[in-house]
């Protein structure tokens, strides 16, 4: 098994597919579906990943599974915790309820209310702290230590990064001719992952990383080149806000195989999140809005191309819902 240390993207490729192996039986292929609306409107092949339809509602799941799959029976019966702002705590309690682990989520104190009534759903041993998912995460690491358990990072960790690389994998075989890939970044295990997996497949292919204006850590550290701490403003996307965790392996990842990134507005996310339900018909969240936002920021860059933007979650409150279509 990797250390957690630098990875290479070859150490990716390999632990993608010892993932992909090890977590298929556990969950959904999510479909790879061309949107005519998107192609015509950037003059380009636009197809969506479709992991707002993955169980739970979130790529997180593919981590998750592929985490608690790898952990030794020593550090099962000791039990597990975790930070979430969300979708992680849910993929997790999920995963650990039906392999019959033993799980807590800290979660901070402003989650939003349609990911916590989901992690109450699934039956989440609680713990709130703070009110960002660095804060949540330090708070966690800390407790596990002291009461001997396992930590497990929402991202920051080669099994959670190549779990979530299963999507690279799935998108390859659905569609194969592949230009680019619009991935949403928060702390970078997804993009990490995908891109590791798909540079290894193919340099070729543009990995795009999309982020809020608001809060676009990876972005601003990768400019400074260290990872730094900034405050977050509110964000539509609370599924990509807050920190990064000191040291992550993320960061040498979403550096080196990432191409460019696309910061978008508030404003944006907004008109991306009403564009999919209007003339896709569906509902996403915000984080999920940020490949949608970034494509037709930027949709001139990609014209005559195969473009895959990953749509990564549903879950959304009616509260926000309302807001954004009032």
């Amino acid at each position: 098994m990797t250390k957690l240390n630098e990875l290479t993207i070859w150490e990716v490729h390999r632990e993608v597919l010892e993932a992909e192996k090890r977590i298929k039986n556990y969950i959904r292929e999510t479909p790879l579906e061309q949107d005519f609306f998107l192609s015509q409107l950037g003059d380009s092949n636009v197809f969506l990943k479709l992991e707002n339809l993955q169980l739970t509602g979130s790529f997180k799941l593919r981590g998750a599974f592929n985490r608690l799959l790898t952990l030794s029976a020593e550090e099962r019966d000791a039990g597990v915790v975790t930070a979430s702002s969300g979708n992680h705590g849910a993929a997790f309690t999920y995963a650990a309820r039906l392999l019959g682990y033993r799980g807590v989520v800290v979660v901070p104190e402003n989650v939003s209310t349609a990911k916590l009534d989901v992690l109450r759903l699934y039956g989440a041993e609680l713990i709130f702290h703070g009110t960002d998912c660095v804060e949540a995460e330090s708070f966690a690491r800390e407790m596990a230590e002291k009461q001997g358990k396992m930590f497990i990072s929402p991202y920051n960790d080669p099994m959670i990064i190549a779990g979530q690389g299963t999507v690279g994998v799935e998108i390859m075989k659905q569609l194969g001719n592949i230009d680019a890939v619009f991935v949403p970044v928060g702390g970078g295990g997804l993009m990490s992952g995908v891109a590791g997996y798909l540079k290894a497949m193919n340099s070729k292919i543009q990995l795009i990383g999309c982020q809020p204006e608001n809060s676009a850590v990876m972005y601003e550290s990768i400019k400074a080149g260290r990872i730094i701490y900034m405050e977050s403003k509110p964000t539509l996307s609370d599924g990509s806000a807050g920190g990064i965790e000191k040291g992550s392996i993320t960061f040498g990842l979403c550096r080196d195989c990432v191409d460019g990134y696309i910061l978008v507005s508030e404003d944006e996310i907004k008109d991306a999140i009403r564009l999919v339900l209007d003339k896709l018909y569906m509902l996403i969240e915000g984080a999920a809005a940020l490949s949608v936002a970034s494509f037709i920021k930027e949709k001139e860059r990609f014209k005559n191309k195969n473009v895959v933007l990953v749509i990564s979650g549903k879950k959304i409150s009616l509260d926000t819902l309302r807001k954004i279509l009032i």
